[in-house]
């Protein structure tokens, strides 16, 4: 019996030491990102306003003014004003929030 528990307590010992661990950004994530990153997505903001306004014609009979205007606007407001500083393993498209229906 007494095996088994320092068996168990090894093993768990292994286990939980290989958890990932989920802590805010440090500041070697939040410096490039305020450094660079934001610049960056700015530019970005600008340059896919201008491009989606060159796309207009052709998305408009296409029906896909939607998709073109979140890949080439709405995504980049989203990575430089909603992503949190330091979190590059933000998921776009997650905003702005879809209403329920329901309510």
């Amino acid at each position: 019996m007494r095996k088994k528990i320092i068996a168990f307590i090894l093993i768990f010992t292994l286990v939980a030491g290989t958890a990932p661990i989920f802590a805010a950004p440090t500041s070697d994530e939040m410096i490039p990102d305020v450094l660079i990153a934001r610049p960056c997505g700015l530019a970005t903001i600008i340059l896919g306003s201008v491009l989606f306004i060159v796309a207009l014609p052709v998305a408009l009979p296409s029906g896909s003014v939607s998709k073109v205007g979140r890949r080439l606007v709405l995504d980049p407001v989203e990575f430089t004003f909603i992503r949190p500083v330091g979190d590059f393993d933000y998921k776009l498209g997650t905003w702005p929030p879809q209403q329920d229906e329901n309510q």
